[in-house]
């Protein structure tokens, strides 16, 4: 499994792991969205501390959970966000729109 989750109250934490790219991303954000949709979080953080390479697939699966998040009315927050990951959520200007903590 390319994630995992762990729910603590209405906190979500799902850590992701390898590479998020074409092949990966769609199946972790239908995984992503089923979760949400059992357990109505009012955070979600996504641990990026295990992604060993991310490409513009990430772009998609962040802004995918933060949608569902914003239709819930709740949070999303970045984690342990690694340098390469980073440059790509950056040049989409994610950082702007969305808490994101490197490492």
């Amino acid at each position: 499994m390319p994630a995992t989750c762990q729910n603590e109250g209405r906190q979500l934490c799902w850590s992701l792991e390898g590479e998020i790219d074409h092949h990966r991303a769609q199946n972790i954000s239908q995984a992503l969205e089923r979760e949400i949709s059992l357990r109505l979080p009012q955070s979600l953080e996504l641990d990026f501390s295990r992604v060993t390479f991310m490409d513009s697939s990430g772009i998609a699966l962040v802004l995918r959970a933060h949608r569902l998040m914003s239709e819930l009315g709740g949070s999303l927050t970045l984690k342990a966000v690694p340098r390469q990951a980073a440059r790509v959520l950056r040049a989409a200007g994610l950082h702007r729109l969305i808490p994101m903590e490197t490492r």
